[in-house]
């Protein structure tokens, strides 16, 4: 190209002057070589300014053509932000609404939470103010009947030393004038002196028995204070008993006749038979006895009456010491003890029942 350009290069006079010009002609061919040169030159000029002023033009347009489509996607950048932020502004207000609804709703659930906690309260408050109540109650009804038994146990107990007391003063005195009386007739009243002899025995006797039915009443009015509610308490246990021997049972020697040994109360099902020995104020030795009972009455059922139902053992007390609870406990047996007007089974966590 760089040729090609030098030789479509209009020479100068300079060069024209250098070229020996002979005749007219060739002065005219010259000179219209020099204008078809000047004429392609200015030919070429002018292609190239019109390729240049076609480039810019192109260019102008895509360069505005870009700015359009820049202005374009630049207006709904605008109009999808403008729309989104509508949105945001519309999911705000949706959600500060939304956020006040849920304050308002915790608000009166907490208004409602307190009122019923105000009113659980109240209520638990009543409540323990009937039980400190009946409690209180059940205390001083308990501590009058152990009064009222305990006065008239002293004065039984106290009538009977008297009246025992009188006729053991009666039966020395008579029997004093009758001892004189007959060593005064001893061989003539000997027979007489024998059956007054035989009349104190009895009366002695008769007083001892009296002394004993005395004893035999007290027990008996314990028994009446367990018998009414143990059975109902055991059955809330899953016991269910449904035969109760509130006086308890004697069991005899077969070979002498003698009692070999007597349960204070006696509750049973298809599958248990609960002993239950009834006590003031059990001590050790009461627990001891109580495993003696017990293996009496399974021996006594499976060999008389071949019962082989499994046999219980519980002890009841108005008192209980720490040291006799546990021994109770660790013999397997319920403890049982006075609660108020009635009954309640102590039983530790974990505590599992022998069974005999």
């Amino acid at each position: 190209m760089a040729t090609a350009a030098r030789k479509n290069r209009k020479p100068s006079r300079k060069t024209l002057h250098r070229r020996k010009v002979t005749t007219l002609k060739e002065v005219w061919a010259l000179m219209r070589e020099n204008a078809e040169r000047q004429k392609e030159t200015e030919r070429i000029f002018k292609e190239r300014d019109e390729r240049s002023e076609r480039e810019y033009e192109r260019e102008r347009r895509e360069r505005i053509e870009q700015y359009e489509q820049e202005k374009k996607e630049k207006k709904e950048k605008e109009e999808q932000y403008e729309r989104e932020r509508r949105e945001r502004i519309e999911q705000y207000e949706q959600e500060k609404k939304e956020k006040k609804e849920k304050e308002e709703q915790y608000e009166r659930e907490r208004r409602e939470r307190i009122e019923q906690y105000e009113q659980e309260k109240k209520e638990k408050k009543e409540k323990e103010e009937q039980y400190e109540r009946e409690k209180r109650e059940r205390d001083e009804k308990f501590e009058r009947e152990k009064r009222e038994s305990a006065e008239k146990f002293e004065r039984e107990k106290k009538e009977s030393a008297e009246k025992f007391e009188r006729e053991k003063k009666e039966s020395a005195e008579k029997f004093e004038r009758e001892k004189r009386e007959s060593d005064e007739k001893f061989r003539r009243e000997k027979n007489v002196a024998d059956k007054e002899l035989m009349e104190i025995k009895r009366i002695v006797r008769r007083n001892s028995k009296q002394m004993g039915e005395l004893h035999q009443r007290f027990g008996q009015l314990a028994e009446h204070l367990v018998a009414p509610g143990i059975a109902k308490r055991f059955n809330e246990l899953g016991y269910h008993f449904n035969a109760m021997l509130p006086k308890g049972q004697k069991i005899f020697d077969e070979k002498t006749g003698k009692i070999r040994t007597e349960i204070d109360l006696i509750l049973e099902n298809g599958k248990t038979i609960m002993a239950v020995e009834v006590k003031t104020r059990p001590v050790i030795q009461d627990v001891e006895h109580h495993i003696k009972r017990l293996e009496i009455l399974r021996d006594h059922r499976r060999t008389i009456i071949n019962d082989q139902r499994k046999v219980q053992g519980a002890i009841a007390g108005a008192v209980f010491e720490d040291d006799v609870k546990k021994a109770v406990r660790e013999a397997g047996m319920y403890v049982i003890e006075q609660s108020g007007d009635t009954m309640k089974i102590d039983m530790p966590d974990g505590f599992i029942p022998r069974e005999w």
